[in-house]
């Protein structure tokens, strides 16, 4: 089991690394399929899909106090995440963790 980890660790950093990396990580784990970058390229790509939408929202409706707090909310969650496959952990984001697993099962 740690040789599985072990092998999907890069994939699961370059998931972290924004959007680009997070669609880079998708295809890298196309082939020798790994649990453990599957489980941290779903969380990275939940959590850069939820800050690009609220960024579209909170670019129409302007106000300065939801920025700071969305930047809060993702820097806090994506270091969280990106420590995790790091000290290769599987842990779930916290709030949204657990959905990003559910609602993209089509990462494979």
């Amino acid at each position: 089991m740690e040789n599985k980890v072990k092998e999907g660790k890069t994939t699961a950093i370059i998931a972290y690394l924004t959007m680009i990396g997070a669609l880079i990580a998708i295809t890298m784990n196309l082939e020798p399929k790994n649990a453990f970058a599957r489980f941290h390229t779903r969380q990275a790509f939940g959590l850069h899909l939820i800050f690009l939408g609220s960024a579209l929202f909170l670019s129409q409706w302007f106000n300065e106090y939801a920025w700071v707090g969305l930047y809060v909310f993702y820097i806090v969650l994506w270091f969280y995440g990106f420590i995790g496959a790091l000290n290769n952990k599987k842990q779930s984001v916290p709030v949204l963790g657990p959905y990003f697993q559910k609602w993209f099962t089509f990462i494979q």
